[in-house]
């Protein structure tokens, strides 16, 4: 003999209420995820393009180069460098050299004890991480007038962004914070019971 089930219209509301609560519950779950996995996506693409995003620069431009005409302090204090960027020493090699030294070798314009010595006439020095460098020019009495840089390369920035990067890169950045903004939109947009 078979026996029939009856549900009671109560039970059926419940057991349907249920279903959907859960249904429910798996779909928030599901938005929160895609939303994750989104924004570690953006997050990814925008710390690759601020780690490409270097900048070169020619030491003394625009206004000079490589010289004893170019006041650096002024120079470096208008620029803020960071792991990454590169800058070049310009200058006639008959007349100029560049040579990386330490502090001490800074103070006393002296290339005795240098770090490296450049004489190309378009040497490129990569910034490759934070801390402070010291060039100047090896030839006679070039230091003790003025030729000589302090370059402070400091960590870039991780909080948030005054302003989008100039960089060709730059269009990227502000496109990968706009679907950032989407995501923060789908995140506001699920509500929970």
């Amino acid at each position: 003999m078979v026996q029939v089930f009856s549900a009671s219209p109560r039970f059926l509301q419940l057991a349907s209420s249920r279903f959907q609560l859960r249904s429910a519950e798996m779909e928030i779950r599901r938005r929160q995820a895609l939303a994750m996995a989104l924004a570690a996506v953006l997050a990814a693409v925008a710390v690759a393009q601020v780690a490409t995003a270097a900048t070169s620069y020619t030491v003394g431009a625009p206004d000079g180069l490589w010289d004893m005409h170019t006041d650096y302090a002024e120079w470096v204090a208008a620029r803020t460098f960071h792991p990454g960027d590169n800058i070049t020493f310009t200058y006639s090699r008959e007349l100029h050299d560049v040579v990386e030294v330490g502090k001490a070798g800074y103070d006393a314009c002296s290339s005795a004890n240098n770090v490296s010595a450049f004489r190309s006439g378009n040497d490129v020095v990569a910034l490759t991480a934070v801390g402070t460098r010291y060039f100047l020019c090896g030839l006679t009495g070039h230091c003790v007038s003025g030729m000589k840089i302090r370059i402070d390369v400091v960590a870039a920035s991780t909080g948030p962004v005054a302003a989008p990067p100039t960089t060709s890169a730059g269009g990227n950045v502000v496109a990968g914070l706009g679907a950032l903004v989407v995501t923060q939109a789908l995140l506001g947009s699920i509500s929970v019971w």
